[in-house]
């Protein structure tokens, strides 16, 4: 009868023993490195401080006088308008209810669609 623990059955066995724990112990707390991280100026564009619109979809958006928290993984990046990253919610569908721009951590300035009176 052959022996079921030679020296190359015990490395081995060893070897997998120690690469499960090994894999079972890395930990992503925090997410490093898997978040998705935009840029932004600490100080917002004059053409958005001064109500101009963003035009996209043949639409003109103008900036509200408020703003909202999300992360960057609660929004997706849509286009560019005059050197400013252009967002929606990453929820939000055709047509968009709202157009985000960054302009501080966690803080999107929201425009809307401007609406026939």
């Amino acid at each position: 009868m052959k022996r079921l623990f030679n020296k190359n059955n015990l490395f081995l066995c060893c070897y997998v023993f120690l690469t499960c724990c090994f894999i079972g112990c890395v930990s992503t707390v925090g997410n490093d490195g898997q978040l998705q991280s935009y840029s932004f100026a600490t100080v917002e564009p004059q053409w958005i401080r001064d109500g101009e619109p963003i035009e996209f979809d043949q639409e003109l958006w103008y900036p509200a006088d408020d703003t909202e928290n999300l992360t960057d993984n609660e929004v997706t990046l849509l286009t560019e308008h005059r050197g400013v990253q252009v967002f929606i919610d990453e929820k939000d569908v055709k047509p968009y209810h709202r157009l985000y721009t960054k302009f501080g951590k966690n803080k999107f300035r929201y425009f809307e669609k401007q609406t026939a009176e």
